[in-house]
């Protein structure tokens, strides 16, 4: 007997218990999965429209066809429904809702707070440290460029907490002009809070209030006869006054973004030219995935509703399309930043001209976008013939090992897919407890530590799984599978060619999915498939070099005296400096380091113990 089937969903007689108020619907699926997420200024006219059209779109014929129930949220207007539909697709990724694919954080200039000398760094991440964020930058670049510009005109210090504590000289930075070198004395609290000051001011975009403080202390100074220090501020008004007509852009707004998107064979880029305080901070390019026909309007409305509603806004927003609900979403994005902000579409002169840049950028980002994404189509489809697999990989996780002489080792695992890296997918594995240089030992303790969650049944299973090395670390992948239950996974090995030269690399096919036994293949330079796996190994290697890095620069920032109980910052600091830096900390006896204030017998043998095994 037919188990019964589940009655077809009745969306006429749905609609007729709707509301006309404004509110939020979702469509899911038989299988409880969501489907859809929109909102309405009118609920029934709205969700009524899906069933109660004779024809519609075939990509929304299948949607609709797959309906099986229609959940409601009442809003009280429909700013409110806007704000809600733009934080369940955020939340919850429906298959047919464009989704804006950006789940980097954003670079910012941190200022430090609570510290007689403050500094300025670069900041991604969390915001829970006490001070002040300045951003959100597009880029890395801009950062490390505003950060440049503020050594060169305030001389704030910009060096790690432990760095600055424990110097007994001033550093290179110093030397070339860029650092006040607070962590000496070179200069009181308060000339250092006035840079700070200073700083604050320049970022927040007085740049002309700056300059005439300057001005005006330099006169000061001149009349005071302290012409060496009138001097130095007449050369910092001059580089502020340069730096204004150098990055200036004649006709930007104070605080203005400009937003164009461009729509072509089923892939949209929006691309975004950011300007803040009349100064350009650059370009960024956003992706957003299209799962329904979508016309550049309806793009752009998710992308302003899922991007800026977690960000500061800037005053003014320039779009490439007029918007369907673009004075209600002035409405929200003013009441989020809590002041005006205005939406144009219709803009002429200068804003004319950054919006033709705009688009001129999303049209030649989008055409190298969907070039790249053919090309990396036909690698995938060549490395299925190569490997001679049933269909083209969707999951390719490559694995690489990276230390110094066996000094703090960092395995890397990234990930490619048929659309290229899979960044948020990347992994770093610190390893602990092997053999130091054992690259065979560390291999296995990646791999177990990835592939025991897919063999309890979580996270993603790859296709083809690709070892930097040869024979000897595949056979580490192969013992490591085995004894975690995983099958089903082409492990290959990537081995150097003669010379080490690219394109001469050595493919070590564990086993093939014909069932055929384990052999080596040279596809040779002009292969596709050699050209897709030698990237994703660069990528890995490049991965696996950069989190030793960082994991070696931490070891060595941290001083020794760290792990001394009793060892402040203050003791520490006074140690560095009563011996000229570790070295002589080190080669200091126990009545030697009793001559130090606050350090007493007990301390004193606690300190040469430690330093001393």
């Amino acid at each position: 007997m037919q188990p019964a089937q589940p009655p077809s969903f009745d969306g006429k007689a749905f609609v007729s218990t709707l509301t006309s108020a404004p509110g939020v619907y979702r469509h899911f699926d038989a299988a409880g999965e969501l489907l859809y997420v929109g909102k309405a200024g009118n609920l029934r006219k709205r969700v009524g429209s899906y069933f109660l059209k004779p024809r519609m779109e075939p990509r929304i014929a299948a949607m609709v066809a797959q309906i099986a129930r229609v959940e409601i949220t009442v809003t009280r207007t429909e700013g409110e429904a806007l704000l809600l539909e733009s934080q369940l697709i955020k939340s919850l990724k429906p298959r047919y809702n464009i989704l804006l694919r950006d789940d980097k954080s954003y670079p910012y200039i941190y200022l430090s707070g609570g510290e007689d000398y403050p500094r300025l760094a670069f900041h991604r991440g969390a915001k829970n440290l006490p001070g002040r964020y300045f951003g959100p930058y597009p880029s890395t670049y801009a950062v490390r460029e505003s950060l440049s510009l503020m050594q060169k005109l305030f001389k704030v210090r910009q060096c790690e907490d432990s760095y600055f504590r424990n110097r007994s000289r001033p550093c290179l930075q110093y030397q070339i002009g860029r650092c006040s070198a607070p962590c000496v004395g070179l200069i009181s609290v308060e000339d250092y809070r006035s840079d700070v000051r200073h700083a604050e001011m320049f970022l927040e975009g007085r740049s002309n209030a700056v300059i005439d403080e300057l001005a005006e202390a330099m006169e000061q100074a001149s009349k005071a006869l302290q012409f060496e220090r009138a001097a130095k501020l007449r050369d910092q008004v001059a580089a502020l006054r340069q730096l204004q007509a150098q990055h200036h852009v004649q006709g930007a707004s104070a605080d203005m973004d400009v937003i164009a998107c461009r729509i072509e064979s089923g892939m949209a880029c929006i691309s975004v030219l950011f300007f803040r305080n009349g100064i350009s901070l650059g370009t960024r390019d956003f992706f957003p995935r299209l799962p329904l026909d979508a016309v550049p309007a309806d793009v752009l409305t998710q992308f302003i509703t899922q991007y800026y509603l977690d960000r500061p806004v800037p005053r003014e927003l320039i779009l490439g399309e007029a918007l369907a609900d673009q004075a209600i979403l002035a409405e929200l994005l003013t009441q989020h930043a809590g002041r005006a902000v205005e939406l144009k579409s219709s803009v002429r002169g200068d804003r004319a001209q950054f919006l033709q840049m705009a688009e001129r950028n999303a049209q030649a980002s989008l055409t190298a976008r969907l070039a790249s994404r053919q090309t990396l189509g036909a690698r995938f489809d060549d490395l299925q013939k190569v490997l001679e697999l049933p269909a083209p990989p969707r999951r390719i996780e490559c694995f690489d090992i990276s230390h110094t002489m066996g000094e703090l080792t960092v395995a890397s695992c990234v990930v490619f897919g048929p659309e290229g890296p899979e960044k948020s997918h990347y992994r770093r594995f610190n390893i602990a407890g092997i053999t130091p240089g054992d690259d065979y030992a560390a291999m296995h303790q990646a791999l177990t530590r990835r592939f025991r969650k897919v063999a309890e049944g979580e996270g993603a299973r790859p296709d083809v799984l690709l070892i930097d090395g040869g024979s000897g670390q595949v056979a580490q992948a192969l013992d490591v599978l085995k004894e975690l239950g995983v099958s089903g996974i082409e492990v290959i090995g990537v081995a150097k060619g003669p010379g080490r030269r690219a394109g001469e690399e050595t493919l070590v096919l564990a086993r093939m999915a014909s069932g055929a036994p384990g052999r080596e293949l040279h596809p040779g330079s002009s292969s596709p498939a050699l050209h897709l796996v030698a990237a994703v190994r660069d990528e890995a290697h490049r991965f696996a070099i950069s989190g030793h890095r960082k994991r070696r620069e931490k070891a060595r920032e941290r001083s020794a005296l760290e792990d001394v109980p009793g060892i402040g910052a203050r003791r520490r600091s006074a140690l560095l400096k009563a011996f000229g830096g570790m070295q002589g900390v080190e080669s200091a006896g126990i009545e030697e380091l009793m001559q130090v204030k606050g350090i007493d017998r007990g301390l004193a043998e606690r300190i040469y113990a430690s330093l001393h095994g």
